[in-house]
Formats: C-alpha cells, sequence, structure tokens
C-alpha cells in the first residue's frame, strides 16, 4: 500500500523531473509573449477516460508558478465524456504555456491506466475477486501508476521487491525448494507477507504446507483454479495470473480466485488525448 509521504515524495519527484527535461533553462517559445499578457485555458478529453492526475499538476503549477489558479471542473476518479472540458487554468501566458506539456504527460498517463483498470475491474463487478497490478510500470513512474491503478478501483500488488515476498521459479531453484524459501522469508522478515509462483498441484500443496500467504496460480487452466480453490479452502489467498484478458477475466474470477494480477495495466497503456486551448 502506498503511503502519504510516499506518494508526496514521488510526485515532487516526477515534477522536478518533468520540468528539468522540458523547461532547462528556459522555455525560449514562451517569452516570445509579453511577461504580463494574462490567459485563461481549459483542458478537454477528446475521448472517454477515468480522470486521474490532479495531483501531479496541481504540484506542478505551484512550483512553476505560484500564481497560476487551477479550477477542477471534475473529480479525480470520475468518468468523463468525450469532449468534456475538465481544467480551467487563470494566470500568466507564458506559465500556462510552459507547464502545458508536462502537466498532459501526467493526465494523459495516468488517466489512461485509471481508464484501463476501471474496465477491467467493471468485468468483474459483482465478483469478489480484486484486479491487482504488477511491478511492470513504466521507469520513475511506480507509485503515480500504482496510484492510477487505485483510481481506477484496483488494487497495489507489492510496491516494490522491499515490501512483500514474491518467491518464483528461480528463488526456489536457488534456494534448495519451495519448503526452504519460505522458511528462510519468515526468518528475515516474519512480518512481511510470502506470495508463491506455483505451476502445479505438487507445488500449491508444497506452498500451503510450508504456511504461504498467497499462492500465485501460474497459468492454471480454469478447471484447475477451481480445483484449487476447493482444495484449499480459504488455508491461504489464491492469485491467477498469466495470458489473462478481458475475455478470459470473468470466467478466471468466477473459479473463485481472490486476486487476479495483470502487468497490461501499467505496461500496455495508451495515453488519452487530451487538448489545452486558450479561452
Amino acid at each position: 500500500m502506498i503511503s502519504r509521504e510516499q506518494l508526496l515524495s514521488a510526485i515532487q519527484d516526477n515534477i522536478t523531473v518533468a520540468l528539468a527535461e522540458d523547461v532547462g533553462a528556459q522555455d525560449i517559445t514562451a517569452s516570445l509573449i509579453p511577461a504580463d499578457q494574462h490567459a485563461i485555458a481549459r483542458v478537454l478529453t477528446r475521448e472517454s477516460m477515468v480522470l486521474a492526475g490532479r495531483p501531479w499538476v496541481d504540484r506542478l503549477f505551484a512550483q512553476l508558478d505560484p500564481q497560476v489558479t487551477l479550477t477542477w471542473l471534475a473529480e479525480e476518479g470520475s468518468r468523463l465524456a468525450a469532449n468534456q472540458p475538465f481544467l480551467q487554468l487563470s494566470g500568466s501566458a507564458r506559465s500556462l504555456l510552459t507547464g502545458e506539456r508536462a502537466a498532459l504527460n501526467f493526465l494523459q498517463t495516468l488517466s489512461a491506466v485509471a481508464t484501463k483498470v476501471a474496465h477491467y475491474v467493471a468485468i468483474v463487478d459483482g465478483l469478489s475477486t480484486q484486479i491487482l497490478d504488477t511491478r511492470k510500470t513504466i521507469p520513475g513512474l511506480r507509485i503515480a501508476q500504482k496510484y492510477a491503478v487505485t483510481v481506477g478501483g484496483g488494487k497495489n500488488h507489492r510496491i516494490g521487491l522491499y515490501d512483500a515476498f514474491l518467491i518464483k521459479e528461480n528463488h526456489i531453484a536457488a534456494c534448495g525448494g519451495i519448503a526452504q524459501a519460505i522458511a528462510t522469508a519468515h526468518q528475515i522478515a516474519p512480518n512481511k507477507p510470502v506470495e508463491v509462483e506455483v505451476e502445479n498441484f505438487e507445488e500449491l500443496e508444497q506452498a500451503l504446507y510450508a504456511g504461504a500467504d498467497i499462492v500465485m496460480l501460474d497459468n492454471f487452466s480454469l478447471d484447475d483454479m477451481r480445483r484449487a480453490v476447493e482444495h484449499v479452502a480459504g488455508r491461504c489467498k489464491l492469485e491467477a495470473s498469466g495470458n489473462i484478458t478481458d475475455q478470459t477475466l470473468r470466467a478466471v474470477a468466477e473459479t473463485g480466485v481472490d486476486y487476479v494480477s495483470m502487468g497490461t495495466l501499467t505496461k500496455d497503456v495508451q495515453a488519452i488525448d487530451l487538448s489545452m486551448r486558450f479561452v
């Protein structure tokens, strides 16, 4: 789970990098405009979307020019229709233009994540299965994208390599087996959740016996998922993963697994088409 401190730190880091790479020493094109020229601009979406990224835009303009006023016309997490305005900015024309691309970059990317997640969450509506993200994120935007996942109605898997164990095939091989890996994990960090990826029922049984908190069923068939749910009977949480699409997701969730993790939520996003226009 993302802490408030992590979120605020990530926002500041993202903004600092975005302004440094885009503005550099000076926005030479904006300098064509008189310094005292005032402007009002509106941002709208060209397609349906779930809005995400407001904290990044607020912080960006607060750092770039505190005199710029932002009036949000939609709440974070709200569904917007194509061509719907959702933000009005008022202030120095130079500042609005200088901050435009960096602000829209955050909005188009994070809204894309939230929109995609909301699509998958809607598919499992009425079921108890939760949609989880993965670590397959854009470099430098881990916290931002995982934040957007929650805006879209999904849940965060581990944030990084530090807050939970996820023991996979290579870990198991290097440790000498599932039982050994889990036992060592409990010794190293007894308060951290331990998840094990398994490929068959023999490995599932080993993970159960060794005390795994979560077992990831990697590329199990639907029938095998149902059998696994019945066999485990609540002794640990079960997560399905691997080659799950919007066509197969509902059937996977109906097997009774607790979670479905999907890398596509953050690695295969297509930016939302946004536009800022002076009024």
